[in-house]
């Protein structure tokens, strides 16, 4: 990769610096003026950011940090060891005007510093009948729809288990049989139960079979979603706030293909904007959830997990968010996305 990719300007944006983020794949940026190093944002600046209510518009000159870690450029046959005992992924190597020259890596695959395994249970909800794969899931459930060599289910479930998670339950209805057939087969290193759907109980609903199964914090999750994040540090800030649940959020920009008018009071164009781009947060589907929770649903009832959240928040309990990079979440619930899921995948698997 070329380095000048990862550089950026005081004059940038939040919201630029988060798709800069997206478009080179990595978790740091390096401050310049006039070409020289004066800082770097991680990821981590942003996300705290964010959930201090912090504007996405705003300069990154108010949250940058002002003291990165760098090398001489003479030092660069250290740089491995100063990784480690950083616990950083890189490094700019500068000349003695300050001008960054090169950005190493850590080149092995294993991260820098161990990350403590999460040991959570992760649920599920995988009885839909996935009306918008059609004519897949006219076949298969959603859950066992391939992406690559897997299915979307099993990718999930392995990814959780490279976490440290290894009691999974998957809520399912539609076609259950199928996906209990497939999991009976496959040789793997977690344990799968299931919970039986009657009738369709919706998203929140689902969980409520679980009652008495379940006593600790759990992962929730629906069977279509990818969501690439460190999920130890969102526990951590789960448990730190107090949270009942934290939602992971995604940003997601949408640019409006027309010309936008404002109409003011008297009829006249009070504003013109020429195919604006938005920028908002969206729920993922993914969520880390307190066992409490279940005792909010009642018996068979047919219920959204938007609206279990609500009802967190109605009887007091805290709900918290966690905001991702828009290039963090895959969504194969659509066609069009199952297809970039699968070319994604492919790519990294390279």
């Amino acid at each position: 990769m070329d380095y000048k990719n990862l550089l950026i300007e005081g004059t940038a944006t939040v919201l630029d610096a988060m798709k800069q983020l997206d478009q080179v794949a990595k978790k740091v940026l390096y401050l310049v003026e006039n070409e020289v190093l004066i800082g770097a944002l991680s990821d981590g600046d942003i996300r705290r950011w964010i959930l201090t209510g912090g504007d996405l518009h705003a300069p990154i000159t108010g949250i940058f940090n002002r003291n990165p870690k760098f090398l001489p450029v003479g030092e660069s046959e250290s740089v491995k060891d100063f990784l480690q005992e950083n616990g950083i992924e890189s490094v700019p190597l500068v000349d003695e005007q300050g001008h960054i020259v090169k950005v190493v890596f850590w080149n092995e695959k294993k991260p820098v510093r161990q990350k403590e395994k999460l040991c959570l249970p992760v649920v599920m909800m995988a009885g839909g009948k996935g009306t918008r794969l059609y004519p897949y899931t006219k076949v298969l459930p959603k859950p066992l729809i391939p992406i690559g060599e897997s299915p979307i289910a099993e990718i999930i479930m392995d990814r959780f288990y490279t976490m440290g998670c290894e009691a999974f339950y998957l809520v399912v209805n539609h076609k259950k049989n199928m996906i209990k057939a497939y999991f009976g087969e496959v040789d793997k290193p977690y344990t799968v139960e299931y919970a039986d759907e009657i009738q369709m109980l919706g998203t929140g609903g689902g969980i409520r079979l679980l009652k008495g199964r379940i006593n600790e914090t759990f992962i929730l999750t629906n069977c279509d979603i990818l969501v690439e994040a460190d999920f130890s540090e969102i526990y951590s800030l789960h448990k730190r706030d107090g949270n009942a649940v934290t939602m992971i959020c995604s940003l997601k920009n949408f640019s409006i293909p027309y010309g936008v008018v404002d109409i003011g009071e008297h009829g006249e164009v009070a504003a013109m904007k020429e195919k604006p781009q938005i920028s908002f947060f969206t729920n993922t589907g993914s969520y880390i959830v307190e066992p409490c929770v279940i005792d909010l649903i009642a018996d068979n009832e047919n219920i959204g997990f938007p609206d279990v959240i609500a009802r967190c928040q109605e009887k007091g309990l805290k709900t918290g968010v966690y905001p991702i990079n828009e290039g963090k979440w895959m969504d194969m619930g659509q066609l069009d996305e199952m297809e970039k899921m699968c070319l994604r995948l492919n790519e990294e698997h390279k």
